[in-house]
């Protein structure tokens, strides 16, 4: 069904749910145990199996990678309830993501926001078809929380961008095709009015990164470093010094993106039924069972409230600080899931290293959370930006 004709919502959810069941391979409806698992796409792309190759190309030419985006630009041109719908169905079923992307969840929702149209078609056709995997360059060594005081600046040499400076906590940097990335282009304005956003070929001359190692054992992130890199101006996205305006924009999908993590794992409730076991049919541990519905319970309440933000936004109501609290619970949810994960699985979730236990995947996964309070914003600015926006309290 198009945008257009999807006028009976409960009709669209069965015929989702009944296309999903016949074309999505059981295989991929199994759990992620390890990211390694996913396909991420670019230059050089590489399926782990052939049903993932199947479900990608089957979603792909169903229009279905970003079902909400234009169809001018490769998307199914759905309206954002049918999309939800889709969503949804996809996690009742337990099907993985066809398609990993940075350029799907931060970049894309920018570039249809602010880019010319020749970027548009030239840009969001190869996110959807996977041929470039991106990464995201704004913190800095001395420009995390405070990111308007980032430094890597691009100087204009006519026909073109040179970039200096570095970048930090560069998720898949060392993995990634491109770069979407601020930079200083006006030294002489203040902090947030002279930023610019760069879109940068990661195989460009200067470019290089290195690992960043985290108490997890593994780690995605990177330092990235430019040194005397050539950009084509072609490459820049909005108007020159009003990169700042994108960059907020971006963030607000970045942070809805960290905070719905929790959304998309498997349900506690049902590793609790595994690892504790029930007792004339529930849970045999009272406190863990209050902990557990609890947080199934914050979890739909925050899925609710995503609903009401987004139809807020339809209706011309949207504060883009809204994100922000998105973020912040959103992150909550899934540490204390995490740390309940950990009490059910008991003495087994501390194991660190064997194949029974994919190599401490929950270990390392419970450890990799306490990175959610940081990245993205961290908690301590998040709340600032909520009091002062939303709550509407004094400095």
């Amino acid at each position: 069904m198009e945008a257009e004709t999807v006028t009976n919502l409960e009709l669209f959810r069965k015929e989702t749910r009944a296309w999903l069941i016949e074309n999505c391979p059981k295989s991929m409806r199994e759990p992620i145990v390890d990211l390694s698992e996913v396909y991420w796409g670019g230059r050089n792309p590489s399926f782990q199996s052939k049903d993932q190759q199947v479900w990608y190309e089957r979603m792909l030419a169903k229009k279905w990678i970003a079902p909400h985006w234009p169809k001018q630009y490769g998307g199914g041109g759905l309206s954002l309830k049918a999309y939800k719908i889709i969503e949804e169905e996809m996690v009742h079923l337990n099907c993985r993501k066809p398609l990993f992307s940075f350029g799907i969840s931060m970049l894309g929702p920018a570039l249809l926001e602010f880019a010319t149209e020749i970027q548009k078609l030239h840009y969001l056709s190869e996110i959807i078809k996977g041929k470039v995997r991106w990464c995201q360059g704004y913190s800095e060594p001395n420009a995390g929380s405070d990111l308007a005081g980032l430094q890597t600046k691009a100087e204009d040499m006519g026909d073109h961008y040179l970039v200096n400076g570095s970048k930090v906590w560069t998720s898949y940097g060392d993995q990634a095709d491109w770069i979407f990335t601020l930079v200083r282009t006006d030294f002489n304005a203040k902090k947030q009015k002279g930023i610019s956003f760069l879109l940068i070929d990661m195989a460009t001359q200067g470019v290089s990164t290195r690992p960043i190692k985290l108490i997890s054992g593994k780690s995605p992130f990177t330092e990235t470093f430019f040194n005397q890199v050539k950009v084509p101006k072609s490459q820049l996205i909005g108007d020159l010094n009003k990169g700042w305006t994108i960059a907020k924009y971006l963030l607000t999908h970045e942070r809805q993106m960290i905070g719905s993590m929790a959304g998309h794992q498997r349900k506690l409730s049902d590793i609790a039924k595994e690892q504790v076991g029930l007792k004339e049919g529930i849970l045999n541990d009272t406190i863990l069972r209050i902990e557990v519905a609890r947080n199934e319970m914050a979890d739909h309440l925050f899925e609710l409230t995503v609903t009401r933000a987004v139809d807020e936004a339809k209706a011309g109501h949207h504060s883009g600080a809204v994100s922000s609290m998105f973020k912040y619970y959103g992150t909550e949810i899934n540490i204390q899931r995490q740390e309940i994960n950990m009490a059910l699985r008991g003495s087994s979730g501390l194991e660190w290293e064997h194949e029974r236990s994919a190599n401490g995947f929950e270990a390392r996964t419970f450890l990799r959370s306490k990175g959610n309070s940081i990245e993205g914003g961290t908690h301590e600015v998040q709340l600032n930006i909520i009091a002062k926006k939303i709550l509407n309290l004094p400095s």
